[in-house]
């Protein structure tokens, strides 16, 4: 019995600092460290950390860094494809904020092939006037994330014969638009010059809405 309560008394001294260091780290690394990031994160960068929202006459339209689905609306612009998945079904969910991710599909899939081919005819349906060889691969494969809130320029402008045939407005305003939304290239170098599409498509309803 002594033996048993000397080992039993050696064990414990031995747990002791393991679970310690344990809950430390966990108050530290767990709690601690995310509770001053996002303190410090509120103080010097309080729009980029609520999510970046975007409010047109008060109410929330969307957030400028993440894309979202315009499509089932002819009247306006179209991002760039999304191939995001429910989390719970596994099937397609264009720009599931919470599921951020790629197809992972190579060059070469099949599947990949046939959903560039779908996309391709369904944009020479939608597009009027629009020939295959003037499609952008932007608006035909997904990024990386499938949360992609920009287009480049010229992807915005192919869609102007669309959107302006949809809405009435004459494809010289709807250029002249795409213009004046057009973003250089961050810090002046880095990328290239795009469009943020749901910035767009504000301009886009105030002209039509006012």
């Amino acid at each position: 019995m002594k033996r048993g309560t000397k080992g039993d008394e050696h064990m414990l001294k031995s747990l002791r600092p393991m679970v310690g260091v344990t809950v430390l780290l966990w108050l530290l690394v767990g709690l601690g460290y995310p509770m001053v990031m996002t303190a410090v994160s509120n103080l010097t960068l309080p729009w980029q950390s609520q999510g970046s929202p975007v409010y047109v006459h008060g109410r929330l339209a969307g957030a400028a860094h993440v894309g979202q689905n315009f499509e089932p609306a002819r009247g306006y612009f179209w991002g760039r494809p999304s191939a995001t998945v429910s989390l719970t079904t596994g099937k397609p969910q264009p720009y599931n904020a919470v599921n951020s991710a790629p197809s992972n599909l190579g060059p070469t899939n099949a599947a990949l092939i046939a959903h560039i081919k779908q996309r391709i005819a369904y944009l020479r349906r939608t597009t009027p006037g629009l020939k295959t060889g003037e499609i952008p691969a932007s608006l035909v494969e997904s990024s990386g994330s499938g949360l992609d809130p920009d287009v480049t320029v010229s992807a915005a402008l192919l869609q102007v014969p669309r959107v302006a045939l949809a809405t009435g407005l004459s494809r010289t305003f709807l250029t002249r638009l795409v213009q004046a939304n057009t973003l250089p290239p961050d810090w002046g170098v880095f990328g290239r010059s795009r469009i943020n599409v749901l910035e767009l498509n504000i301009a886009l309803y105030k002209a039509l809405h006012g």
